[in-house]
């Protein structure tokens, strides 16, 4: 089993991407540029489910992407890669328009919508958590080495004054705090017996532990530093605003920027068993200084702070600048990343080689 502590360098597939030929060729790409992981959605926030799952609540996707899970993990192991399966927990468009009386709802019953527009599972729901928990198993028992929530935490956005959530009604002290962590604390003793480790994607602005965004998300990091394996925060700097801490577009200094939260992670993780490995933003956006030199700035700066490794974010699977940035790290081993594969390249056989799907 490769520790938790492995120095994992990482690129995010969608499902899409992951049963595609071109995705065995981006996969095979990183790994010679010094990459050592892929990240690949079982279900993303739309709802759609990458493989053949049984589960009734399991969206009939047509187009099903990967057709054999297990062959996929072993290709990916086969060719030197630890494998992350991410599944999108709390949102999920497909399953609350199909089921409506899982979604969150109104004050006066209707289904709640975030800023008008996105529908959300209710996360204190035990039919919601126990059809994730059951994608989580499916995916374990196939091989992978890491399960990612992402999307593990209550909306945000909208008007929180109008939505209303089952365990309100039934249990009204508690906290959205409460429903994480438990949910966590759950998918923890379901998950570990399979050999797998439990990474979360949380939001880098909780690196400041403000009560309003802890209280709002649910996502209070000491708490969860002791259910998670591996906490991944999300410091993407175009995403946070102007004149942010003290920044005057964080956009433009990603080294400032990812550096202050990280250290405030460091913090707020001691004396916890998990590791800090963040998303790093591979895609240009607010800012006209995206370039193959701002991801090795990231890089390095997450080095420097201690990071066990980095995972790149590019929604679309565009990794051109992130290719040129490898090329050019891999030149100073030791400032950017220390190097290994928790995976040899094993001698392939002719079905391997040519990638099962």
């Amino acid at each position: 089993m490769v520790p938790a502590t492995a120095e994992i360098r990482a690129i995010y597939f969608t499902g899409a991407m992951a049963g595609s030929g071109h995705g065995r060729v981006l996969a095979r790409s990183w790994r010679a540029l010094g990459g050592n992981a892929i990240v690949f959605d079982i279900k993303d926030w739309d709802g759609d489910v990458s493989f053949h799952s049984p589960q009734a609540l399991a969206h009939p996707n047509p187009y099903t992407y990967i057709h054999n899970l297990p062959g996929w993990i072993g290709w990916l192991h086969a060719h030197g890669l630890y494998v992350i399966a991410r599944i999108a927990l709390f949102k999920d468009a497909r399953l609350a328009q199909r089921h409506p009386e899982l979604a969150v709802h109104t004050v006066q019953g209707g289904i709640w919508l975030d800023r008008g527009r996105s529908v959300w599972l209710d996360p204190s729901l035990p039919a919601v958590q126990s059809y994730d928990l059951g994608l989580a198993t499916e995916a374990a028992q196939a091989g992978v080495d890491e399960i990612q929530f992402d999307y593990v935490r209550f909306p945000v956005g909208g008007d929180q004054k109008t939505c209303r959530f089952r365990y309100q009604k039934l249990q009204p002290l508690r906290q959205r705090t409460d429903i994480i962590r438990e949910f966590l604390h759950h998918a923890r003793k379901t998950l570990h017996p399979y050999g797998v480790h439990i990474s979360i994607d949380v939001f880098g602005i909780t690196a400041w532990a403000r009560p309003v965004d802890v209280q709002a998300t649910g996502q209070d990091i000491p708490s969860l530093a002791h259910e998670a394996d591996i906490i991944c925060p999300m410091i993407y700097p175009s995403h946070f605003f102007h004149h942010f801490d003290h920044l005057a577009n964080p956009a433009d200094d990603p080294g400032m920027l990812i550096g202050d939260a990280l250290a405030r992670f460091n913090q707020r993780t001691r004396n916890t068993p998990a590791v800090i490995r963040p998303w790093l933003q591979a895609f240009g956006w607010r800012t006209p200084m995206f370039n193959p030199g701002y991801i090795e700035t990231q890089v390095a700066t997450a080095r420097s702070l201690h990071a066990k490794g980095f995972m790149l974010w590019n929604a679309v699977n565009h990794y051109a600048p992130a290719e040129r940035a490898m090329r050019a790290m891999e030149t100073m081993p030791g400032k950017y990343f220390l190097g290994g594969f928790p995976y040899p390249l094993l001698k392939l056989t002719a079905e391997t080689r040519a990638g099962t799907r």
